[in-house]
């Protein structure tokens, strides 16, 4: 965020303002040296004498600025970023009675950001007066050596006093550059990191000559599938599947055993290190991204939703959805009857992130986001985590009308709301290591029924 505001505002001020000004300062500066040149050629070269050093003081001081100022903007990163995240958690702050404790901790982030702007203030301080010196030193040179002319008749107090003028003048351009370095350097830097951003390369890049995905069926196989996420190590071992067109498979199992990262794949938000997933017989790295995921619904454990009205985020993945699709959407996800006693009902700003409504009305919507496509394939990662136990049960009885044509993968850690999937597939740490029905891993008495006894101890 702080490069797309921070950096873009100082890389703007950069090119629409300060840009024209250096242009203006170097053609000043070139047309007088010219002109020097042509008045008085031994003292043009006796002043520019002090021009490969101010050069090299110039390189000096801004590649220290331009430290400065990486530093600078990353501080002002820091304190965006820690405001924030202590506004978007402020309930729990307040929770655990430790405001005091944030405020401590903006203390020592803002000083840090203090000690940053004052590194940038100094070096930008002793470069003003250097270079200032070094424009005086000129005129002290162009005074000892004219006067020295001029007392041997080969030039006159007119000449003199013309040069000096014209020095001044020549002073000007190199004094106002000087005290536009800070907004040079802080633009080069901003320069540098939205440039940085523009140049990151996705994980997952869709082939040149990808071809659109045709309407599936359903028909998905996870092929020797082995995945790892940056530490290196593998969460995906050797991992096959395969999903029928139609079925509801589950899979089951610890927390951090995979699961979700299979629902990731699925989705191409990752590709695996090794081994393949098809749909229908194509290799989803094959195909464009757009008309894969166009043709899934995906509900996530975490709930997103926009700071928009109801209609517009149940149709975010349909834009051109009626109103009767968005209401019979809501119907499936029985979300229509909370959302008609809103105070605008379907036009309802609903707040950021959905901060208006309840947890299980965020799912219920989320939910109705995904069923207004219509998809061939669904994700249900803890879809019904957030719901009491009521809209549980009811919105269990519509997924199981809109799921008999549908091939869909549930990852669930409740139990009860998987019993009647098609196929339970139990993974730990990678690996699946049972599948079957409900009945029969109940009856198997392995991972699954251990796991069942767990939450259903009575049964």
């Amino acid at each position: 965020m702080a490069r797309l505001t921070q950096d873009v505002d100082a890389l703007e001020k950069l090119v629409t303002t300060d840009v024209v000004e250096i242009v203006a300062e170097t053609f000043t500066f070139v047309v007088i040296v010219t002109y020097l040149f042509y008045a008085d050629c031994k003292l043009t070269v006796l002043i520019l004498l002090t021009l490969p050093i101010m050069v090299y003081l110039t390189q000096f001081f801004g590649m220290q600025m331009r430290d400065s100022y990486r530093d600078l903007q990353l501080q002002g990163a820091a304190i965006n970023n820690h405001l924030q995240e202590t506004l978007a958690n402020i309930k729990l702050i307040k929770s655990c009675a430790n405001e005091d404790g944030e405020i401590n901790r903006f203390s020592q982030i803002n000083q840090s950001n203090m000690q940053a702007n004052l590194r940038t203030v100094q070096l930008w301080s002793a470069f003003a007066p250097v270079i200032d010196f070094m424009n005086n030193l000129g005129h002290i040179i162009v005074l000892v050596y004219g006067s020295w002319e001029v007392m041997g008749a080969r030039m006159s107090i007119g000449e003199l006093t013309a040069f000096l003028a014209y020095l001044n003048q020549l002073n000007q351009p190199t004094k106002r550059f000087s005290r536009i370095m800070n907004v040079l350097q802080k633009g080069a830097t901003a320069l540098e990191r939205v440039f940085e951003t523009l140049d990151t390369k996705p994980e997952v890049v869709e082939k040149e000559n990808a071809i659109v995905l045709p309407e599936i069926q359903g028909h998905i196989q996870f092929e020797n599938v082995e995945f790892a996420y940056h530490s290196g190590k593998k969460v995906l071992h050797d991992f096959n599947l395969e999903i029928q067109p139609g079925m509801t498979v589950a899979l089951v199992g610890a927390s951090g055993a995979g699961k979700t990262t299979i629902a990731n794949l699925a989705a191409r938000f990752y590709d695996p290190i090794q081994g393949r997933i098809l749909f229908d017989g194509h290799d989803i790295r094959d195909v464009t991204l757009k008309s894969l995921r166009g043709q899934m619904g995906i509900v996530s454990q975490e709930t997103l939703l926009l700071h928009a009205t109801v209609r517009e985020n149940i149709s975010y993945g349909k834009p051109e959805a009626t109103d009767t699709e968005i209401e019979a959407a809501a119907k499936i996800a029985h979300a229509h009857e909370f959302i008609m006693e809103l105070p605008d009902r379907y036009d309802t700003i609903i707040g950021d992130r959905g901060m208006k409504l309840s947890g299980g009305q965020r799912q219920r919507l989320a939910i109705a986001r995904a069923l207004i496509k219509n998809p061939c394939f669904l994700i249900l990662d803890e879809a019904t985590s957030a719901l009491d136990t009521e809209s549980e049960y009811l919105i269990q009885q519509a997924l199981q009308e809109l799921l008999k044509n549908r091939t869909c993968l549930v990852i669930a850690h409740r139990l009860s709301t998987i019993q009647n999937a098609d196929m339970i597939v139990v993974v730990e740490q990678g690996r699946i290591v049972e599948t079957g029905t409900h009945t029969e891993l109940i009856a198997h008495g392995g991972r699954y029924a251990y796991l069942h006894r767990m939450q259903f101890p009575q049964v």
